[in-house]
């Protein structure tokens, strides 16, 4: 008798379990569900900066007048350096003609158990050592007008974009305030630096043109986003 309850009993129980734990099995994600959640969530686009999502082709770069991308006044400093230049230049000058004309040969005696400092017995009146600093103090002097003239000459106080957007305008400073004015093909320029990047000087390379144009980071972007897609654009040349 208790063996025959004890199987209508049994039943029940497993009758009444069976639902929870299909209930509980039906709960449990799946491998396939994991996956399409994976899938899901990867596919989402990411939120970025509107700047930084600009596309190239975005940007309209043929533009219908001519624009200043790029501006930088500061006359003030370029005149003084350059009045630096010309002290120095008039000062070694001056002092490599004086050494040159100046300067007699007068050797040293050198008396009998007495020795002389390397120093002491050098003739700076002697033909070689007149020369020599006679060229080195006119090298000096020249060498520093020509650093203060090309690097304002290679200064730039403009940067335009020209109408159509193919062409770019270089006004740069000049060594007695007179502006000096190049326009060349947009695609002979080429950015060595991005903007975002550069803390002092932006250089830019033109084609055949020795050394470098340079931006002040002191100046300002106009038209930052237009510089970005057109002169600020590194191109291999």
């Amino acid at each position: 008798m208790s063996s025959l309850l004890r199987l209508l009993i049994n039943p029940l129980k497993s009758a009444h379990c069976q639902p929870q734990n299909v209930r509980l099995f039906s709960q449990r994600p799946t491998l396939l569900h994991r996956l399409k959640e994976t899938l899901t969530f990867t596919s989402k686009p990411r939120n970025c900066p509107k700047q930084y999502c600009t596309r190239a082709y975005d940007v309209n770069t043929n533009v219908a007048k001519d624009v200043i991308v790029y501006k930088y006044e500061n006359p003030k400093f370029f005149k003084i350096i350059n009045i630096f230049g010309i002290c120095q230049f008039t000062f070694w000058t001056y002092l490599s003609h004086f050494a040159f004309t100046s300067l007699r040969d007068a050797p040293v005696e050198v008396k009998e158990g007495q020795e002389l400092a390397w120093y002491e017995r050098i003739n700076l009146g002697e033909n070689k050592y007149r020369n020599g600093i006679t060229v080195m103090c006119f090298c000096i002097g020249y060498g520093v007008l020509f650093a203060v003239w090309m690097f304002t000459l290679r200064s730039v106080r403009f940067l335009i974009l020209r109408k159509g957007g193919q062409d770019v305008t270089f006004v740069t400073y000049g060594p007695f305030g007179h502006n000096r004015i190049m326009t060349v093909p947009l695609k002979n320029v080429s950015a060595q630096q991005p903007r975002e990047i550069a803390k002092v000087h932006l250089p830019l390379k033109v084609r055949n043109r020795s050394l470098f144009y340079v931006l002040d980071m002191r100046g300002e972007f106009k038209n930052a986003r237009l510089y970005d897609y057109t002169a600020g654009l590194n191109r291999r040349f």
